[in-house]
């Protein structure tokens, strides 16, 4: 498995991909490599999760607050542009981004530390995500930012029909967003 540092402890993970007529196979976490990539020891993800969504889905940019997680993402079928904004106050690069293509096919995995708003747009329908989480859920921590903040400015894909839900569509702007450190 080989990776790259995107953005300030933002990894991206392309996997060794071993194919033939019978199919693939892949090793999809390791935890010696993640480590090594990282500088976190020995990674203890807390929940993992799963969602379906059809093109022109948009989920995001989700973080918590007080309970912030780390969160381990791929597709294992269709594609997404995923993006990670750093809303780390004291970080030299806050209020950056990064976005990736992960498909089914590429295989690949992103890595978005603590500190780090999280979204993405499906671009296929009948998209499956998988996320691991270093923390739980906790609705009462959970806050949304913008897709569309214009101080952020993520070049998203154009897609036709934009599908949000109303959490999302209520997100704030980065200046007003309760941040972490």
């Amino acid at each position: 498995m080989q990776y790259q540092e995107l953005l300030s402890g933002v990894f991206l993970f392309d996997p060794k991909v071993f194919e033939d007529s019978r199919g693939f196979f892949f090793e999809s976490f390791n935890d010696r490599i993640f480590s090594e990539a990282t500088g976190l020891k020995s990674q203890l993800f807390k929940q993992d999760n799963h969602s379906k969504s059809n093109k022109g889905v948009l989920r995001g940019l989700h973080y918590q607050v007080d309970q912030t997680q780390g969160k381990l993402v791929r597709v294992v079928s269709g594609s997404v542009f995923d993006v990670a904004v750093d809303i780390r106050k004291s970080s030299p690069t806050f209020g950056q981004w990064v976005g990736v293509e992960l498909s089914h096919s590429n295989k690949r995995q992103l890595w978005i530390p603590e500190g780090f708003a999280h979204g993405f747009l499906t671009l296929e329908d009948n998209t499956e995500f998988l996320y691991k989480a270093t923390d739980f859920y906790l609705p009462s921590a959970e806050r949304s930012i913008l897709y569309n903040d214009p101080e952020i400015g993520i070049e998203w894909p154009r897609v036709e029909d934009l599908v949000l839900s109303e959490k999302d569509k209520l997100g704030t702007l980065l200046k007003d967003a309760d941040l972490v450190e």
